[in-house]
């Protein structure tokens, strides 16, 4: 199964909204009567580039995400200031066998051979446990590479954070490919504010030192 990752819901005219909250905390006029009041990409990014992130913190995002290891979304899960649903092992039996192959893996004849015959005996085992046991305890042999799908809220700060930490090179493989199709759809409906995610080295030098990947990214030109 194919990772699928869709927009659910967002705060529309995010990027006008967070650059009026940004303005009100300088002027006498309150959010509501300086929606609109000039141009949002330069109001914002002088706001945030002083380092004022909590104005963007007013926009937040939905997204499904299915297709995904459960590797990934014990990764995913670390980002505490966010919103995530998960299906349930314990109430969704897992009967048919869906489970992630990472490319390493699939690029090896003999590898790919080995994973696959390990993940049918899984799931045989799985369904013996099933007639026996409650799904809850049948789950303990499941594989970190079965499938499974999840609903994510973030605010717009803490995706520009997951942004920066996931989009990296140096990020697992899989979870870096969820994070640059999420700023993808964000850029579509919030170009302004998402204009600098991505990793480090999209906006300047590498932070990390002599593990760096040496291919840094470089920045999308914009309108």
């Amino acid at each position: 199964m194919s990772m699928v990752v869709k927009l659910l819901a967002y705060t529309p005219d995010a990027d006008a909204i967070c650059a009026a909250a940004g303005k009100s905390c300088y002027s006498e006029k309150p959010s509501a009567d300086l929606l609109g009041e000039g141009d949002p990409s330069k109001v914002l990014g002088r706001i945030v580039g002083m380092g004022h992130h909590s104005v963007i913190e007013h926009a937040t995002f939905t997204f499904s995400v299915e297709g995904v290891s459960r590797a990934l979304t014990h990764q995913l899960v670390r980002h505490r200031i966010a919103s995530f649903s998960q299906q349930s092992q314990r109430y969704v039996s897992m009967v048919e066998p869906s489970y992630v192959e990472p490319p390493s893996v699939a690029s090896d004849p003999e590898a790919s051979a080995a994973f696959r015959e390990t993940m049918v005996r899984i799931w045989e085992t799985y369904s013996e446990l099933l007639g026996k046991v409650p799904p809850e305890d049948a789950r303990y042999v499941l594989p970190n590479a079965c499938t499974t799908n999840i609903t994510i809220t973030m605010n717009a700060r803490e995706l520009l954070h997951f942004f920066s930490l996931r989009c990296c090179n140096r990020a697992q493989w899989e979870i870096r490919d969820l994070a640059n199709r999420m700023l993808d759809l964000c850029l579509e409906v919030s170009p302004v504010m998402f204009r600098d995610g991505g990793p480090p080295c999209a906006r300047g030098p590498c932070p990390e030192g002599k593990l760096t990947c040496g291919k840094p990214r470089r920045r999308k030109p914009t309108a």
